[in-house]
C-alpha cells in the first residue's frame, strides 16, 4: 500500500489504525522519523509470521465486514438510488432493517434446557 494511502487515512484523524496486509514484496519505507504504520506491520510479518499479524490486528473482520456488504448489496443492489442524503439515509436504514430480517429468520432460536434434579 501507497504512502499517500496511510497519509489520506492520517488525515481524517489520529489513532486510526490501517489494517491493509502489505505485500510479500514490500521493504521498509526508511523514514528517518521512525518506523510507519507500515513498518511496524512489516516488522511484525517479518518477526512472527503473516498468520500472527492477522490474529494480533484483529484482520479477520475484515472478511466478516466484506461478507455483510456483499449480502447487503446482493439485496438492495450496487448503489444508492435516493438524491439527497437523508433519503439516502432511510434508503440505507431500510435495506440494513430488511437484511437483519432475513438473517434473524435463518437463525436458529435455540433455549437452554436447566437441569430438574429429583
Amino acid at each position: 500500500m501507497a504512502a499517500p494511502t496511510y497519509e489520506t487515512i492520517a488525515a481524517h484523524g489520529d489513532g486510526i489504525e490501517v489494517v491493509v496486509p502489505p505485500r510479500s514484496t514490500a521493504v521498509p519505507s526508511g523514514e528517518l522519523d521512525g518506523p510507519t504504520q507500515r513498518d511496524r506491520h512489516l516488522q511484525m510479518i517479518t518477526e512472527r509470521g503473516r498468520l500472527a499479524w492477522q490474529v494480533a490486528t484483529n484482520y479477520g473482520q475484515r472478511s466478516l465486514v466484506e461478507t455483510t456488504m456483499g449480502r447487503y448489496k446482493a439485496l438492495t443492489g450496487p448503489r444508492l438510488r435516493a438524491r439527497s442524503l437523508a433519503a439516502q439515509q432511510t434508503e440505507a436504514a431500510i435495506g440494513v432493517a430488511a437484511l437483519n430480517r432475513m438473517l434473524a429468520a435463518g437463525r436458529p432460536k435455540s433455549v437452554r434446557c436447566q437441569r430438574v434434579i429429583a
